[in-house]
Parts: structure tokens; C-alpha cells; sequence
């Protein structure tokens, strides 16, 4: 028998200085019996990074071909392709191919750096990407906020993000690559 998802509920209160963006989103994400909760909740702060009504959660892992979050407009086009974590430079490149934007969004320390040096020559010719990383030291902070049952204030100015809970606030700087 295949190991179900687990399921998150997250009252998400975003308040985006920088695209003066502000909203409330009630969000329930699937944790991928393969994913940690590290990535799950740098999924969730992507989310919140690029927060719109029509921002959604794509299949991810579950599907090989599809980001982990897609923003598409009304006939279908994908204007925003967003992935998590690193991804091989082939789907990046088929992704800008059919996407008016794509953002690559690297975290793990040394390993995202290692991808980084490998791949980055090969995806400088693409116009439409942005590759942003994360710091280890805050997606760990951001994963020991993972509860079944969330409330998060997410607070983004001059492009530095405040991730608050009940008990903690996390300070993230993310880091533009390209």
C-alpha cells in the first residue's frame, strides 16, 4: 500500500511592502511522503513571495514535468513557473521555453552551492530565469515551524522576509543568484 500525503493547514497573513500586496490566504498543502518538512515550508515561503490570487500549488514531485508552484493567466499561458529546490538545467530550459518567467528558488548550504557551480554557465543564455537561494541557517528555522495546524505572518520589505509564528520570528535575507 503507497504512503499517503500528509496534510498542512496554514492561515497565511502576508503583508508585501515591496509589491504592496496584502492578504490573507487560507492555505491547505500536501506534504509529499518524500519531502521533508524543510522543503514543504520553503515551498510555503515561495508561495508567500509571489503571493496572488491565482498562484497555485502545481503537482511538484508528484509529476516530473510540472513546477512547485504555477501562476497562469486566464487562456491557460504559465507566467510564473516557480521551483524548489534544484532542479536539472534541462527542465529549467524547457520551462522558460513555455513560461513568461521562471524562479528557481536553491536552499540546502553546500549541496545548493555545489548545483550552483555545476549548472549556472549552462543557464546564463536563458533571459527569462531568476535563481534566488536561500541560506541553510533559515530554511532549518522555517522547518521547525511545520505543524499540521499553522498561523504564519509573513512580512516582505526591501526584499528581506519576516516569517513569524506564535513563538518565533525568523529573519530570511534570500540571495539573488541570477
Amino acid at each position: 500500500m503507497a504512503i499517503k500525503a500528509t496534510i498542512f493547514k496554514v492561515d497565511l497573513q502576508i503583508a508585501d511592502i515591496d509589491r504592496n500586496y496584502y492578504c490573507n490566504h487560507p492555505i491547505t498543502i500536501a506534504r509529499h511522503p518524500s519531502e521533508t518538512n524543510e522543503r514543504m515550508m520553503m515551498r510555503l515561503l515561495v508561495f508567500a513571495l509571489h503571493a496572488d490570487e491565482t498562484l497555485l500549488f502545481a503537482n511538484g514531485l508528484s509529476a516530473g514535468d510540472e513546477p512547485d508552484l504555477w501562476k497562469k493567466d486566464l487562456t491557460g499561458n504559465i507566467q510564473f513557473w516557480i521551483d524548489v529546490g534544484m532542479p536539472d538545467e534541462k527542465l529549467i530550459k524547457k520551462a522558460s521555453g513555455r513560461a513568461e518567467r521562471v524562479f528557481v528558488y536553491t536552499y540546502g548550504g553546500r549541496i545548493a552551492d555545489m548545483w550552483w557551480e555545476q549548472c549556472h554557465k549552462k543557464l546564463e543564455s536563458i533571459d527569462n530565469l531568476t535563481v534566488i537561494n536561500l541560506p541553510q541557517k533559515d530554511s532549518l528555522a522555517i522547518a521547525q515551524q511545520a505543524q499540521r495546524n499553522m498561523r504564519l505572518n509573513c512580512t516582505i520589505q526591501d526584499g528581506q522576509v519576516w516569517l513569524t509564528d506564535q513563538e518565533n520570528s525568523i529573519f530570511i535575507t534570500p540571495v539573488i543568484m541570477m
